[in-house]
């Protein structure tokens, strides 16, 4: 889905720096891909950012709302023959056309010109209209409202390194309550980290291995580390991970990599692997 337009609100329109006259765009500026300009306008200013937020006005009191997500703003300066009132409406009419919800149409506090809002999903889009001199304008902002992309911690990326080149790799900080195959919270931020990892790399298939120490009884440790395998997959996947792409392993206590005689070498084989499909 793409960006849909709405407006900066409670800014002054600011001379145009690049476009003196309507009809002539900015250098590296273009036209909004989901509402057209209105016919003659130029653009004198744009701005496109992957994640930032912008508020929308909702109500005649001038209350607005604050939205995140990817912002796109583009401001435009129209023939003199024009009015305000005739780019709100235009933009009204062609929302409304296009499918989206109005949420707000007409004049509010703080501003002596009028706006329109609507929506359509995630998409909000507002035109703010105006005046500079004898020549009306007005503010689109595309706001496609979605949450922050997980960027790669440098954990992240040392595991995907290593995922990469030997394809497998040992995560130590995945912790369970002693004895079962319940995730502490402690383990959200390496988790965070595996989801990163398959986020960044589409293609790439997982076969999440559960270990334990030599500690008890050795069916019962095949059987604890399967469940806890299973556990982190669960995980994942209620976090967006295709279940395709993952498949849970246990190896209870046969694959140390430590001396089980002490408690540092019992800690270091109790870990969760993954290793590339």
């Amino acid at each position: 889905m793409r960006l849909a337009f709405m407006v900066m609100m409670g800014l002054a329109l600011a001379a145009p720096a690049g476009a003196q006259e309507p009809g002539v765009d900015e250098e590296g500026c273009k036209e909004s891909a989901l509402l057209s300009r209105m016919p003659g306008c130029g653009i004198y200013e744009c701005s496109t950012k992957e994640f930032d937020a912008a508020e929308v006005v909702v109500n005649m009191a001038g209350d607005t709302r604050r939205l995140e997500g990817q912002v796109e703003i583009l401001a435009l300066i129209c023939p003199e023959k024009g009015s305000p009132l005739q780019l709100q409406r235009n933009a009204e009419a062609a929302l409304r056309k296009a499918g989206y919800t109005v949420v707000f149409t007409g004049a509010h506090d703080g501003h002596s010109y009028p706006a329109v809002t609507a929506h359509k999903g995630a998409q909000w889009v507002s035109v703010q209209a105006g005046m500079y001199n004898e020549f009306p304008q007005y503010t689109q902002t595309a706001v496609l409202v979605q949450a922050m992309a997980q960027e790669m911690t440098a954990a992240a990326k040392q595991m995907a390194d290593a995922l990469a080149g030997s394809g497998r790799v040992d995560v130590y900080g995945i912790t369970f309550a002693t004895g079962q195959a319940t995730l502490t919270s402690e383990s959200e931020a390496v988790l965070a980290d595996v989801v990163a990892v398959l986020q960044a790399t589409p293609d790439l298939r997982l076969r999440v291995e559960g270990h334990t120490d030599n500690v008890g009884d050795t069916a019962a440790n095949q059987k604890l580390s399967e469940a806890r395998a299973a556990a982190v997959v669960a995980w994942l996947t209620a976090r967006g991970i295709d279940a395709g792409r993952l498949v849970a392993a246990g190896f209870g206590d046969t694959q140390p990599v430590a001396d089980n005689a002490t408690p540092e070498g019992r800690a270091k084989n109790r870990r969760v692997t993954l290793a590339r499909q």
